[in-house]
């Protein structure tokens, strides 16, 4: 599996982020080409390499006509994308970015998604930085993304409502969850395009993950850092992981806390609370605590983007006075649904894969749930009978 891993030591924009694919390889003129089926006119794109504080760096501009450009909403963007000729799992990409960039400016301005404006972030410039992106990504055959903690920078930065803090209202929304580094250097060093199409596409956040270093790709920003260089890595290398075996592997957050006050009446509304904020799984364990008291251990399992608001459901719902977190990989089997026509309706079967063979296969509990309801047959029987009808047609 090849792995990109983005160290964003001072910052990241869509910009830095194009210009580290370009200096880890990636050819300018392959990027005009793909760039091209978009359709889009009035734009020329320009690298060249620079020296940051010392260090050598590639810089990517997107130079624009001098004609004004208008203010696209969502349903503009997704019209450009959807009839561009693009891969569709670039199109995909680049529709999820910015989808989770209107979520996050609609919940800033208190508006719906489909009516806000996109202003800087729906110019060419922009769109070409996260179409350009994703495009950059599978052109150079990174299966899978990560990155580093990310610093935000601090004072102010003049958008177009005017003179907001660091990180930008926009940008904080998009970080809610993602780990933050420390950093003094003042000005914006992440802006709303860098965060969308990192948070869109990394599997995780933290420090580089276990693989063979193959190349390495500095991108450099506009601005000049006053402590720190204005550059973006990109580390691309392979993991043990071959990319023909298709298992999954991916980074949770394990969250856990200890209650010895709380009933099993209220612990069951703290799941429910937890697994609709999008938590994997949440469970209860018997332990003993201090003076040998009973207790249980909350753990949840959940995507690392989810850590903050996960952990306030645990302290506003529980009596804990503390959440203990840490990172956990974990590797899945490869998941899909089939489903069979049985005397008492479709059934979904999940079946699960590994290296490409079957291990496993199981009834979807609530439709054969369904199914039991309305016919009064019992549930166990409609439960296997639905998976022989899975196994038989699997012949």
């Amino acid at each position: 599996m090849r792995i990109g891993y983005f160290d964003c030591f001072s910052g990241a924009s869509g910009d830095m982020i194009l210009a580290a694919c370009l200096d880890a390889g990636l050819a300018l003129d392959t990027l005009r080409a793909d760039l091209a089926g978009l359709g889009l006119e009035g734009y020329q794109l320009e690298a060249q390499k620079v020296r940051k504080q010392g260090f050598a760096a590639t810089r990517f501009e997107v130079q624009l006509a001098a004609t004004e450009q208008p203010h696209r909403h969502l349903k503009d963007i997704r019209r450009i994308i959807e009839s561009a000729r693009l891969a569709p799992e670039v199109q995909e990409r680049s529709l999820a970015v910015f989808t989770r960039l209107a979520e996050a400016e609609a919940a800033v301005h208190g508006t719906t998604v489909e009516k806000v404006h996109f202003h800087e972030v729906g110019a060419i410039d922009a769109i070409v930085d996260i179409v350009g992106a994703c495009l950059a990504l599978r052109r150079m055959g990174i299966d899978q993304v990560f990155c580093s903690p990310i610093p935000t920078g601090s004072g102010t930065v003049q958008c177009d409502h005017g003179l907001m803090p660091v990180p930008a209202p926009a940008t904080a929304a998009l970080l809610k969850g993602i780990p933050l580094a420390a950093c003094d250097e003042t000005g914006e060093l992440t802006t709303p395009t860098g965060a969308a199409i990192l948070t869109t596409l990394a599997a995780g956040f933290g420090p580089p993950p276990a693989m063979s270093l193959e190349k390495i790709g500095v991108g450099a920003g506009r601005r000049d850092g006053q402590r720190r260089p204005n550059i973006l890595r990109l580390l691309i290398g392979s993991s043990a992981v071959d990319a023909a075996i298709t298992d999954e592997e991916d980074e949770i957050i394990v969250l856990e806390s200890n209650l010895d006050d709380m009933t099993a009446e209220v612990i069951g509304y703290v799941y429910d609370r937890l697994f609709a904020e999008g938590a994997l799984d949440v469970f209860t364990s018997p332990i003993y605590m201090k003076k040998n008291r009973p207790a249980v251990q909350l753990t949840v399992l959940a995507p690392m983007n989810l850590r903050e608001a996960l952990e306030t459901v645990i302290l506003s719902e529980t009596t804990t006075f503390g959440v203990r977190g840490y990172p956990a990989r974990r590797r899945k089997l490869v998941r899909e649904f089939e489903t069979v026509q049985t005397d008492f309706g479709p059934i979904r079967i999940k079946v699960g894969r590994q290296g490409g063979r079957v291990v496993t296969a199981a009834a979807e509990f609530d439709d054969c749930r369904q199914a039991a309801e309305r016919t009064g047959r019992p549930l166990r029987e409609l439960m296997e009978q639905a998976l022989c009808c899975w196994r038989e047609n699997s012949r």
